[in-house]
């Protein structure tokens, strides 16, 4: 028996497309893929559903096993009358394009008729009112869809949540995703590379990971070396391979805090890296060039991202404000003989409620907001959860800038094992090279404060007696290590007073450096070939043993004091440096700071002022 042709095609199975989301004949699905998606597209069937015994054969749905995880959710409800392959398609086609709130609603609601199906009176009926209901909503105005459910449930998410970028343009103070950064090029040029996103908190590095894989439109996976190991990235990295293999789209893996992924757990990253088989986007505030293993690091770009400014903060910070409070500046309000109903009049006062909080933070053209900027130290956000704990406090009847002010903790930016370790204790020591008793008392507060072992520091002092202040006054080094003594016997917060009495002391003490400078010279002669194995002049070597002297091992050595003021002729040094001097007779070097003259010129010029002004005689007037 020969079946219907119409029969037969009604019976072939059908798939969604995993990038195209139409169905597709399963025969037919590889020629689609490999057309991107432009052939083989399910056509509507010939109008027979009959088998040949008579009976109505049941249409068969897509299968779903090519449909992505997002997309299965749909269902293929089926109806009387239409066809399985229209509905299929315009049901995948719904599930792709979710309507935004802004989206205009549909000037129909009624779906086109299916040729060649018989219909029922009923549904003719719906159609004649579908028909006359759009075309009264035709002549209605348009009324804004009411906010999805989506963004409800983010709605007691942080306000830092809240007010992350959603494109590269609204990415503040970084010019690598700028209009002509180097990063921004390679994002729309579709070449993103395996990067290391270095910078402080709060600088984005997170939002600009994210913003890359959604203006690349490739797949993101977001782990964190605190809860992920390498199970999981392997696993990680077969998905990637397989999405890759079978949709042709790319896998960006982003590792928040990956300097406290292990040794072994980076290395895992060296194969997929290198092969491209994912893009890894790591983001750390250490230095990579100690904490990213250096095979890791020379297969990814690292991309240093700046702290945030206060004036870049503080735009920030003037988005969030109107995002959470949109009425803080007064608006006019309306008569009382216009005519507002109740319901308006309520809403008037939650208005009022509103600018009320807001008022303290947009006083003064913004003060308090620029304080909270300068407050933020470059941390976006702190800043934004600052700003919402401020909105909060505005809220109580009575509150101040000054309650507010005082209601904020200090966040102090620093880390023990950091740079912010190592940077400070450098402007210290500098601080006190360069005499600057201000600076040093400064930088050591900070140190003390931000919980820094008073012991570091006293090592440092003790070095910088030696170092800086050297022979231009030899006390200094007793001074030092009295210093390391107190501190390690008394403790904080006592000792931080001793502290300081070293620090000011080394500060305006005199300075030379000529032992470490002469320390350095002779360092350097030994890198030269040949010099650091010259041998010991036969004078002044040892000789503890019968041999030793039998070949002549400190002949000839001439006892200083022996001598009349242990002035004698005797060479030291190797023959080959005989001559040579590594101790400068200058405390300090011999450059000249052009911006010093300059400054002593003024100052010279402000004497011989000062001078003729003293210089001048009064008249018996005064004048």
């Amino acid at each position: 028996m020969t079946l219907p042709r119409a029969y037969l095609e009604n019976r072939i199975p059908m798939v969604s497309c995993p990038i195209c989301y139409k169905s597709v004949k399963a025969g037919d699905i590889n020629r689609h893929l490999d057309s991107d998606c432009l052939s083989f597209l399910d056509q509507p069937a010939p109008p027979s559903n009959t088998q040949p015994n008579g009976t109505q054969a049941k249409p068969f749905k897509a299968a779903s096993f090519f449909t992505p995880s997002t997309q299965k959710t749909v269902s293929f409800k089926e109806e009387d009358g239409s066809s399985p392959m229209a509905t299929s398609a315009h049901r995948g086609f719904s599930s792709t394009q979710p309507q935004t709130p802004s989206a205009r609603p549909p000037t129909s609601t009624a779906s086109a008729p299916v040729h060649g199906v018989k219909r029922s009176a009923e549904n003719l009926q719906d159609d004649h009112n579908a028909t006359d209901e759009a075309e009264h909503q035709q002549h209605e105005p348009i009324k804004p869809a009411p906010p999805s459910k989506k963004q409800k449930s983010n709605a007691h998410a942080p306000l830092a949540e809240r007010m992350r970028p959603k494109t590269l343009d609204e990415v503040a103070g970084q010019e690598l995703v700028g209009p002509n950064g180097v990063l921004r090029n390679l994002i729309t040029t579709d070449r993103v590379p395996s990067m290391i996103l270095w910078g402080s908190p709060g600088t984005g590095k997170t939002t600009i990971a994210r913003l890359i894989a959604q203006t690349a439109g490739t797949r993101f996976v977001e782990i964190n070396s605190t809860s992920s190991g390498v199970a999981e990235c392997k696993k990680l990295f077969t998905e990637a391979k397989n999405e890759l293999s079978l949709t042709g789209r790319k896998t960006i893996i982003f590792c928040d805090e990956i300097h406290r992924f292990s040794k072994s757990q980076q290395d895992v990253f060296l194969g997929p890296v290198e092969n491209g088989q994912v893009t890894l986007i790591g983001a750390t505030t250490e230095n990579p060039s100690f904490k990213v293993v250096n095979a890791l690091l020379s297969r990814c770009r690292t991309f240093t991202l700046s702290k945030l400014g206060d004036e870049d903060v503080f735009g920030i910070l003037k988005r969030g404000l109107a995002r959470e409070v949109p009425d803080a500046l007064p608006t006019p309000t309306a008569s009382p003989a216009s005519g507002d109903t109740d319901a308006e009049q309520h809403e008037s006062e939650e208005n009022g409620s509103q600018q009320s909080s807001g008022h303290l933070l947009t006083t003064d053209d913004y003060a308090l907001l620029h304080y909270l900027a300068s407050f933020a130290d470059g941390d976006a956000r702190t800043g934004l959860n600052l700003l919402e704990l401020a909105i909060d406090l505005c809220k109580r009847p009575g509150t101040t800038s000054d309650d507010i002010k005082q209601s904020l903790t200090q966040t102090l930016v620093y880390d023990r094992a950091g740079d912010q370790h190592y940077d400070t204790i450098s402007a210290f020591h500098k601080s006190v090279r360069g005499s600057n008793a201000d600076a040093a008392l400064y930088y050591l507060a900070r140190m003390l404060q931000s919980g820094e072992d008073p012991l570091y520091v006293a090592r440092r002092m003790v070095v910088i007696a030696s170092e800086d202040v050297g022979l231009a006054d030899n006390s200094l080094l007793s001074l030092a290590t009295a210093t390391y003594t107190a501190a390690e016997k008394i403790g904080m917060p006592e000792c931080r007073i001793n502290l300081a009495h070293c620090a000011v002391a080394l500060c305006q003490a005199p300075k030379s450096t000529r032992s470490y400078r002469g320390l350095k010279a002779a360092y350097a002669a030994l890198s030269e070939p040949g010099v650091a194995g010259l041998p010991i002049p036969v004078h002044l070597r040892n000789a503890p043993t019968r041999l030793m002297k039998e070949l002549g091992y400190g002949k000839d050595y001439k006892y200083n004091p022996e001598y009349v003021d242990g002035r004698i002729v005797q060479e030291y040094l190797p023959e080959k440096l005989e001559g040579r001097t590594f101790l400068s007779t200058r405390d300090l070097g011999e450059k000249v700071d052009p911006e010093i003259v300059e400054l002593d010129e003024q100052v010279k010029v402000a004497e011989q002022f000062d001078r003729v002004q003293e210089d001048m005689l009064l008249n018996p007037d005064g004048d």
